[in-house]
């Protein structure tokens, strides 16, 4: 039976992303205690991955929105949209923090506000 190239980089691809989120969850849950990874994107109160739980839609691409409580640490698992963090309340304050697809980290500052933007 003949495999295509396509499907075989397809397979490559899926399998070195499989490995990437293993390696990311293992090293920095055992390191930091942050929440096993799972799909989706969360922005927490706490620093690595504590406090209040903010869910956020990775549909909805553009819309700012103001968090009721500060984020200090984010995590994203996404092979499409990446979250955008603003220290001013409607994506303000004149500089921007974005996580890229697949992230998890302490942010430089208290985030007031996000948008998701494609990947």
């Amino acid at each position: 039976m003949f495999i295509s190239r396509a499907h075989l980089r397809g397979t490559a691809v899926a399998a070195t992303m499989a490995a990437a989120l293993l390696g990311l969850g293992a090293g920095a849950s055992d390191a930091a205690g942050w929440p096993p990874l799972q799909p989706g994107a969360h922005l927490y109160s706490g620093s690595g991955g504590t406090g209040t739980v903010t869910a956020v839609d990775l549909g909805d691409f553009g819309t700012c929105h103001t968090l009721s409580m500060p984020a200090r640490s984010v995590q994203v698992v996404s092979g499409s949209a990446s979250v955008v963090l603003y220290p001013g309340a409607g994506c303000t304050g004149g500089y921007a923090w974005a996580t890229g697809s697949l992230a998890q980290s302490n942010l430089p500052w208290a985030a007031q506000s996000y948008r998701v933007v494609p990947a």
